[in-house]
């Protein structure tokens, strides 16, 4: 209670001469009364019935007043509840003893109607400011827990959020950035080991090792550079996925992580304007003295991709032999050559212009492969029918 008014005030006294009078006494100031003739009855009456003050006397058969208060001040539930002990004795013993109970107050018999009412009121006054103290603190910890649990789902989230912009980071280093966040969107692990129909691309500078013998480093990097920005603005342009850097080469992968309609062609239209590029690229770098030119080898089938690596390097690749025969063409590729399988021609039958270059022994492969260097593609808006043949005469052999 926070006030003096209507407060439950519980009377203890084994005479009932006297539990009747203080009861009708207090009950006269507005509080509401409840009676106890033993401390034990008492006891059982607290268990179930709360109270905002309690008078007891200190002389009671059983258990004395004195370890009443102290019984009433050992229960967490009633230890704030004041306790007033009632005695005819004026001895300092008696009260040191209440005091060690833990009682709050005392009252000498004959009780005096004005000085029961002032100390009940102080009292209740106290253990209204108590009660507010005590609500006011199990409202700061509620606060705090709920502010607790905020910042542990905050921090949750903030590392849920760091999390997927580690994911998106790692895709934008493979995929244009629209590609990574359709990615991130679809709430999947595109880096997942899994299996894939794909086309791989393979392309490597021409007489690189021999420029970098005799160029300055900073040199070297520069050209580097150059061609890697080129390239890359290519490969982002036609959807592909950057798989790997290898210096003066690169692998890119289409259809995989997101799937590209018509990948063979798309990666062939790229090959093609990889060699458009080339031409400014190796007529600008001439003009320095350096002989550099493009080989490009191109293979379509089925590969096992995913992320490889350890905690902290990790890194995506496709696996199969399809990307060690785009690797083996390409490395068979002249400057200028964008070399293909038959097996991919008859993919992208009627979409594509090739020539034959020959048969070669490749290494990994058992019987020589027949391989064509690519000369045009359809544009993509082109409205030819599929299925018309465009490629040469030759790839019928």
């Amino acid at each position: 209670m926070t006030q003096s008014k209507s407060a439950s005030i519980l009377v203890v006294d084994d005479e009932p001469e006297i539990r009747r009078y203080l009861a009708d006494e207090l009950a006269s100031f507005g509080h509401r009364i409840v009676m106890a003739e033993s401390a034990k009855d008492a006891l059982g009456l607290l268990a179930t019935t709360p109270v905002d003050l309690i008078v007891s006397d200190v002389n009671m058969p059983g258990m004395s007043g004195i370890d009443f208060c102290a019984a009433v001040k050992a229960d967490p539930a009633l230890q704030t509840t004041p306790v007033i002990l009632l005695t005819a004795a004026s001895d300092l013993e008696t009260r040191l003893a209440g005091l060690q109970a833990g009682a709050d107050d005392f009252l000498t018999k004959p009780v005096d109607r004005l000085e029961i009412r002032a100390r009940v009121g102080v009292l209740l006054r106290v253990k209204g400011l108590l009660d507010t103290t005590q609500r006011l603190y199990e409202t700061v910890s509620a606060q705090a827990a709920d502010l607790a649990h905020g910042k542990q789902m905050l921090e949750q989230r903030v590392q849920q959020q760091l999390g997927e912009l580690d994911r998106l980071t790692a895709l934008k280093r493979f995929m244009s950035p629209q590609l990574a966040e359709l990615v991130m969107a679809s709430g999947e692990d595109p880096l997942r080991p899994h299996r894939q129909e794909v086309t791989v691309v393979f392309v490597d500078l021409r007489g690189f090792t021999a420029f970098a013998e005799m160029a300055e480093p900073e040199e070297v990097m520069s050209i580097l550079q150059e061609f890697h920005q080129a390239m890359g603005e290519i490969i982002m342009a036609h959807n592909g996925t950057l798989e790997r850097y290898m210096g003066d080469g690169m692998m890119i992968v289409f259809n995989d992580p997101v799937p590209v309609p018509d990948h063979a062609v798309q990666a062939i239209r790229m090959a093609l304007a990889m060699r458009e590029r080339e031409v400014e690229l190796s007529e600008k770098w001439e003009m320095f003295g350096h002989d550099l030119r493009f080989g490009i080898g191109i293979a379509h089938g089925y590969a096992t991709i995913g992320r490889i690596g350890f905690e902290g390097r990790w890194d995506y690749t496709a696996i199969g032999s399809v990307v060690n025969l785009a690797a083996r063409l390409c490395g068979m590729a002249k400057a200028g050559q964008i070399l293909v399988p038959r097996r991919l021609l008859a993919v992208v039958a009627g979409l594509v212009e090739a020539e034959p270059v020959g048969e070669f022994k490749l290494k990994g492969f058992h019987r020589p492969l027949p391989a064509y260097n690519v000369l045009n593609a359809q544009p993509p808006q082109s409205t030819q029918p599929a299925g018309v043949p465009v490629v040469d005469e030759a790839l019928s052999v």
